[in-house]
């Protein structure tokens, strides 16, 4: 038995421990045991290549924990509030993202422009419709509700591109799809939200674009210019933002989460579950989307992924520039870790399913 097993066994004990806790009705204080729980956890999968992949989504779900039990940590140091940071964070973000592709990338689109136009359109029909369907029924106050459309209304991010790889998917069209949909986003989320959560919240359509292109274009073409004119000398960029991005997003979802702490603790099952229905039909509804253009295997369970897997760093970073990172960011916080949960089980599900493709390379071996 080796130091991963032993870690993942005293998991098991925390797990009682936690879940005696809850059942005595003191979950009040079970923050600690929770903490190191997904401690453990975290450190047990570091050994199992098969599921390492879940550290990330582990160590979100312990930094959430923090922050509900311990709020006042990931809301102020002092007189200044952690909430400014999350626009910053998204802006690094956007710009490790701009190091990686050069104009070559986008030469994609004219080489499979139907599977691009396929991928982008239910983006923008799937997700908001559904979005706005489930604030509807919601019956949560109009910013929260806001929040739902709002994460609808938002492109995908890399993620989704890491899911394809897994998935076996068509990775270069889903870094395609994604790198598409992020530069419409500034023209087309301020829109969407106009017609979508118009009812629910006042939408400022040319202050959110303004506020979206800061977040995203002046960042990606920041890294874009630098990808140039380093060359291959920005390769320790790109390998290093991988890892910074994660960082930047746990941190972001902890300070919304610490930030909406009240409301999420009286509505955190419902949202969860809503978020849990918009993310599966997005998925679903992507998927059979892309089958009924004829779209290949391949292709579908990318556009799969790229419609159910949405920017919920963005979306935080909207909320927030219009002042309500603690109601309309809500939606974006339980969304993101929740996805890399579900993107990361449907990959697994897809890899051991091989394509048509795949299974004639086999016959032929």
């Amino acid at each position: 038995m080796n130091i991963y097993s032993i870690s993942l066994g005293f998991a098991a004990v925390f797990l009682l421990v936690v879940v005696g806790m809850i059942i005595s009705g003191n979950i009040d204080m079970a923050g600690p045991f929770i903490l190191i729980l997904f401690a453990l956890i975290a450190f047990g999968f570091n050994g199992y290549e098969k599921l390492k992949g879940l550290i990330f989504t582990i160590m979100i779900f312990m930094g959430v924990t923090a922050a509900l039990y311990y709020p006042s940590y990931f809301t102020n140091i002092g007189d200044f509030k952690l909430t400014v940071l999350i626009i910053p964070l998204i802006q690094i973000i956007m710009f490790g993202m701009g190091t990686t592709m050069s104009i070559k990338d986008f030469a994609a689109v004219f080489q499979s422009p139907k599977g691009v136009a396929i991928g982008v359109s239910a983006q923008l029909l799937v997700m908001p419709i559904i979005g706005y369907i489930l604030a509807q029924i919601s019956d949560f106050p109009p910013e929260i509700a806001a929040g739902i459309v709002l994460i609808g209304c938002s492109p995908s991010g890399v993620a989704s591109n890491v899911m394809a790889f897994l998935a076996n998917a068509n990775v270069a069209l889903s870094i395609t799809i994604t790198s598409i949909a992020t530069l419409l986003a500034p023209f087309l989320t301020p829109l969407m939200m106009k017609v979508f959560a118009g009812e629910f919240i006042e939408i400022d359509v040319l202050s959110m674009m303004w506020s979206i292109i800061k977040m995203i274009i002046l960042p990606i073409g920041a890294g874009l210019l630098v990808n140039k004119l380093l060359g291959k000398g920005a390769n320790w960029i790109g390998r290093a933002m991988p890892l910074i991005s994660m960082l930047a997003i746990g941190l972001i979802i902890t300070i919304i989460t610490a930030a909406g702490r009240d409301s999420l603790l009286d509505i955190g099952g419902i949202l969860m579950f809503l978020v849990l229905i918009h993310n599966f039909f997005g998925y679903l509804l992507g998927y059979w989307y892309a089958k009924l253009f004829k779209m290949s295997e391949e292709d579908a369970r990318t556009i799969a992924l790229e419609v159910g897997m949405q920017n919920a760093g963005l979306a935080s970073g909207i909320a927030n520039s219009l002042g309500k990172i603690a109601t309309m960011g809500l939606a974006p916080a339980v969304f993101g870790p929740l996805m890399n949960i579900t993107g990361s089980v449907l990959a697994s599900y897809w890899h051991g399913k091989p394509t048509v493709k795949e299974a004639k390379v086999l016959e032929t071996n």
